[in-house]
Order: structure tokens, then sequence, then C-alpha cells
């Protein structure tokens, strides 16, 4: 196929809908996506809510082409537009019946109760991390304290991972032991 970028938008329009075009859909695309982002920027004004837009409504355009859907292919821009006001229009009706859903049932979602856990004795915990054999106190704080992932964690006590997850394991089971809780 010839490149596309001098074609006009019903030509442009005729080769989508042939459906096998693909260098005719990305000219589309890149003719018409800074179209639907500043539309989406005006009508939503949040720029991650304009690109999930243009996503939205350039798969709906091409699609909506592709099927034959488009009957007077000179009214490409006319189309494109339109469905971003259809798009934008289903956002809003989805986030108002969000926003209805949660003021009718938001308040049985807020106010489950948590299960209260005991209030940590910070002194017994450390008494029991210091009981702990180096190398499991080691693993430990690296894992939970510099949030280290279990390769680094190998790598640093020249261990291998699944050995660092056998030990780390075991300590939590000692931990537990020691500050008394139930497993």
């Amino acid at each position: 196929m010839l490149i596309c970028m001098d074609a006009t938008d019903t030509e442009l329009a005729l080769r989508v809908g042939t459906g096998t075009d693909r260098e005719a859909e990305a000219e589309l695309y890149r003719r018409t996506a800074p179209r639907v982002r500043l539309y989406g920027l005006r009508h939503l004004r949040e720029e991650q809510a304009a690109q999930d837009l243009v996503q939205q409504v350039m798969i709906s355009v091409i699609e909506a082409v592709r099927e034959g859907r488009l009957r007077e292919p000179e009214k490409l821009a006319s189309f494109v537009l339109g469905t971003c006001r259809m798009t934008v229009l289903d956002i809003r009706r989805g986030a108002q019946r969000k926003q209805r859903l949660l003021e009718q049932f938001g308040a049985e979602f807020t106010t489950t109760v948590q299960p209260s856990l005991p209030p940590l004795d910070r002194e017994h915990l450390i008494r029991c991390v210091q009981n702990l054999k180096e190398r499991e106190r080691s693993v430990v704080v690296m894992t939970f304290y510099a949030e280290e992932p279990g390769a680094e964690v190998a790598v640093f006590l020249g261990i291998s991972e699944a050995n660092v997850r056998v030990i780390r394991h075991r300590a939590i089971r000692q931990l537990r032991n020691c500050m008394g809780v139930a497993v």
C-alpha cells in the first residue's frame, strides 16, 4: 500500500474499512488522537482520563470503520467527535452511578468491624528478635525492615533464595512463639 499521509479523511476511512490496512489505521490514529486528547482534557480535566479516552475512542472508531458502521466516509471527523461525546457521556454516567452507589451503600463498607489486635509490645519484640540466630535475624531485618527482596538477601548472605525463604519462615515461627501469638 502507498503511504497514506497525503490521503484525505474519506480515502483514509475507505482504506481502514478494508480491515487489512494497518498503515491507514496508524495514520487515522496519528491524525485524530491529538484532537481526542484535547477533547478529553477539556471535558474530563485530567491528563490520565484524557489518555484513556483516546484509547477508548480510537478503538471504537477503528472497529466501527472496519465493520462498515461509518455510512459516510467523508464525515470521519464528525464520527470521531460524536464517538468522543458519547464516550465522555458514558464515563460521566458511570461516575454518577458509582457515586450514587457509594452514597447508598458506602456506609456499609466503611463501618465493617476490624478485628482488634492487641497492642504491640515493642520491647518484647526487640528481645525476641535479638534471641534469633544471627543469620535468621539478618534475614528478618533485611526482609521486613530494609524491604529487600529475597534474591538480594540471598546474594548478600551468600545462600540460595530458597534457603532465604526457609530461614525466614522458621524465624517468623520463632518470633510468633516468643511473642505468644497463636499460629
